[in-house]
């Protein structure tokens, strides 16, 4: 299966997300920041990443720009989750960089199918 890097500052968003995805097979990375995020995903390379975008130290936005600039990082899908469903933000989202977007509290089918999507694509 994949190596999913989960950057998410809730604990308990963190832990249900890492549950599901790891009884679905998945090997699960976590992060509790977006500094940490960047760098779990520089050293660690994971398939893909679940941003969330509003974290401390550095949010998911500006994570997402980063890592799509790195060249180490640049390639790896990111599906940014967020409880702040405003008009526009699945365009800033994108715009940032972002493969994909999902809103909170996760459906977790459907972010299954976005994953699946999105890694079928890097294969």
């Amino acid at each position: 299966m994949a190596r999913i890097l989960v950057v998410e500052d809730n604990d308990m968003n963190r832990d249900m997300l890492s549950r599901r995805l790891q009884r679905k097979g998945h090997e699960v990375l976590m992060a509790a920041d977006g500094m940490q995020g960047i760098l779990m995903a520089e050293s660690e390379t994971p398939d893909i990443i679940l941003l969330d975008m509003s974290l401390p130290v550095i949010d998911g936005w500006e994570a997402a720009r980063r890592l799509k600039a790195s060249p180490a990082t640049r390639s790896i899908p990111i599906v940014a989750l967020t409880a702040h469903a405003m008009a526009g933000d699945r365009e800033k989202a994108l715009a940032a960089g972002c493969d994909d977007y999902d809103i909170k509290p996760v459906d977790f089918a459907q972010l299954l199918t976005k994953i699946d999507a999105l890694l079928a694509r890097q294969r």
